[in-house]
């Protein structure tokens, strides 16, 4: 049971249940579940014009469009990815029996360091997997000019990344695919949910045989796939968001502005401004605490909040590289990885959502100011 008085790292943002319980009127009328029915191919159409894309999947999550995506592309060997994001990422290598090879982060907006990438290219890189940290986009120019100088694929893990745009240009036309999430602690959810964006039908039909255990007709299977479909319910659902998701995305928006304000004059707490010519959707607000500035470390803070009832997430720690699945990996070392390595030990995430109310904001301001 959640106590409504905590207030919680992020909430589900829902649409009102009595418009949903239309729509599930309407499949409970005509007994269609699953296997690409009329809402998922509307979502579909939907979704791919709001984001700006020409062509898109969904998939019953985010971890398994991962998964996906490194098949579709016959992604083998090493692949050159981030320590501090959450562990779908690496994880998604793992099962496809790639070696996952980390390099550090840069240490204004926590995404891959280019010029570390390119150092650790070797013949047996094949692609490279970076994460746009909490919507920031990574720098997208710089990784494409390395992946072509190189003949490396990019998959983007845009897990963060919904509605971002560079310049007004939508953040997932970069790279060869980009993976998002529509988990319940997304900004915009399907309750779980995700997606590959593609460029091209052929490229998007090879995703969409792979979803769907490599059916390419009754009888014909032309590939190894798994089941990766989304369902009608959650297709349905990501209908109706879409009509609140602006209204979600200004108002995180406004809570991370007074955030900004409130917090600018406390000595060993920074915080991210957003990047020149970008757009996004705040699905988190990242702070990082300097323990000798601050007079208190990051534990610290995230312990004395949770005595106030504030949980907010220490995000990304740890490192995805100090788990035991990888920490025996030569590039995990801590010595590899200075910019991570401090970035974990000093970030913590405070709540931020569309319900939540500037008194509490203030409250959760005042702690920290005290």
């Amino acid at each position: 049971m959640i106590e409504k008085s905590n207030i919680y790292v992020t909430q589900p943002a829902l649409p009102p249940l009595e418009e949903y319980i239309e729509y599930l009127k309407q499949i409970w009328d005509n007994k269609i579940l699953t296997n690409n029915g009329p809402f998922h191919k509307q979502f579909e159409k939907e979704l791919a014009e709001y984001l700006g894309v020409n062509y898109i999947s969904l998939l019953a999550n985010g971890t398994l469009g991962l998964i996906t995506a490194l098949q579709v592309l016959n992604i083998s060997g090493e692949v050159i990815t981030t320590p501090f994001s959450f562990v779908a990422t690496t994880h998604s290598l793992w099962w496809n029996n790639i070696k996952p090879v980390f390099v550090d982060i840069e240490p204004e907006y926590f995404n891959l360091d280019p010029e570390k990438v390119e150092a650790a290219i070797t013949p047996q890189t094949s692609a490279i997997m970076p994460v746009h940290v909490y919507g920031n986009p990574c720098q997208v120019d710089r990784l494409q000019e390395i992946a072509d100088t190189y003949g490396l694929k990019i998959i983007y893990d845009a897990a963060h990344a919904f509605g971002v745009r560079i310049n007004g240009k939508p953040v997932l036309n970069y790279g060869d695919l980009s993976v998002l999430s529509f988990h319940a602690t997304k900004m915009f959810n399907t309750f779980e949910g995700g997606a590959i964006v593609c460029h091209n039908q052929k490229t998007k039909q090879r995703i969409d045989f792979l979803k769907n255990f490599g059916f390419a007709g009754e009888t014909t299977v032309v590939a190894p796939g798994i089941n990766a479909k989304m369902n009608e319910l959650q297709s349905a659902y990501g209908i109706l968001q879409l009509k609140y998701v602006d209204e979600y995305i200004a108002k995180c928006k406004a809570l991370a502005e007074a955030y900004c304000e409130e917090l600018k004059g406390i000595a060993g707490i920074r915080f991210l401004y957003d990047p020149p010519g970008v757009k996004r959707g705040f699905p988190f607000f990242p702070v990082l605490i300097d323990a000798e500035k601050y007079g208190k470390t990051r534990d610290e803070v995230y312990e004395n909040l949770k005595k106030h009832n504030i949980y907010g997430r220490r995000y990304f720690y740890p490192l995805i590289s100090q788990f035991p699945t990888y920490r025996g990996l030569p590039s995990a070392k801590a010595s590899n990885l200075p910019v991570a390595e401090k970035t974990a030990a000093q970030v913590l995430c405070l709540p931020i959502f569309s319900n939540l109310s500037m008194d509490d904001l203030k409250k959760i301001v005042s702690i920290l100011k005290s």
